[in-house]
């Protein structure tokens, strides 16, 4: 286990240095960012030179990512152009996006496992088919009408919620932007668990259990469900990075001050170390996620053994 852990650690060396080098590439390629610095009016050169030199754009593009990349090992993310550090960004926006993303899945465990069990059992039956049609309809729907749609219904029309979230963002404010959040991914892990689950019924492990008498709840809980986890569990810890970047839409619509929001402001205003920092360090969090997922597939399955 331990030289598997290393090795994965060492693999993710070269793939966190080409994401972050395709990341510096593309956000350095959408505009001049000096230009969106200027506003409506046209810079005077003498003011773009100094601003280029200041923020180190004079520099050929090689030049600024290992500038960049040094600068990253030792903490400093680099000045927004507003001239705040994009560390202080960071601070008051991952906290709120970390509590969203665990509000959405809350809601892709309990709910979307849940139903899956539920279909899986019952496959073919009235309540297999009502589920399949419901998972359907969210999945086709984009979350910017269901968010639109809760929030007019919920926070408007019946008062229940509020319908934007206080800049503290606490977590009983975040249950209905979680579940607008999460609600294609549970779509999917619901579909994703009735399908395992179903194939897995027939297996023959599982017919052992059932003939050796064993109660059918032991039977689902820690021989069929564990091993059916194993593509759900892969599938929610691949969403876990996707839920903090792709909450863009979410926080917009709730007015959630996120890592959504601070990337969306990066990005108008072609703020490239903002944008640059944010998606470095969901990179991290995507790397670390795959690793604890493969980790995680010998404690649902003992079968599994790293080398």
């Amino acid at each position: 286990m331990g030289r598997y852990v290393i090795r994965r650690l060492l693999q993710m060396i070269p793939v966190f240095f080409g994401a972050t080098l395709l990341i510096f590439l593309m956000v350095n390629v959408m505009g001049d960012p000096i230009a969106g610095l200027c506003g409506d009016r046209q810079c005077d050169p003498a003011t773009a030179t100094q601003l280029r030199k200041e923020f180190g754009l004079d520099k050929p593009l090689w030049q600024q990512y290992v500038t960049y990349m040094g600068n990253v090992f030792t903490g400093d993310f680099g000045t927004a152009f507003n001239g705040q550090e994009v560390t202080e960004l960071m601070a008051s926006a991952f906290p709120v996006t970390i509590r969203l993303t665990i509000v959405a899945i809350l809601f892709e465990i309990v709910i979307g496992i849940t139903l899956g069990v539920v279909t899986g059992l019952r496959r073919g039956r009235p309540v297999d088919t009502g589920v399949l049609l419901v998972t359907l309809v969210v999945i086709s729907v984009p979350i910017f009408v269901t968010g639109l749609l809760l929030q007019l219904l919920l926070g408007v029309e019946w008062g229940w919620i509020s319908p934007s979230v206080s800049p503290e963002a606490p977590f009983d404010e975040l249950i209905v932007p979680g579940l607008v959040l999460a609600s294609v991914s549970l779509a999917y892990v619901t579909r994703l668990t009735r399908t395992s689950i179903a194939e897995n019924r027939r297996a023959d492990y599982v017919r052992t259990a059932v003939a050796k008498g064993l109660p059918r709840h032991r039977v689902i809980t820690r021989h069929l469900l564990r091993n059916s986890l194993i593509p759900v569990v892969t599938f929610i810890g691949t969403d876990i990075g996707a839920l903090m970047g792709g909450a863009i839409v979410t926080e917009r619509i709730f007015n959630i001050h996120g890592v959504g929001f601070q990337l969306y402001q990066g990005i108008l205003r072609q703020n490239t170390q903002t944008v640059v920092g944010f998606v470095t360090v969901l990179v991290l969090v995507f790397l670390v996620a795959n690793l604890l997922v493969d980790l995680l597939y010998a404690v649902l399955d003992p079968r599994i053994r790293y080398a």
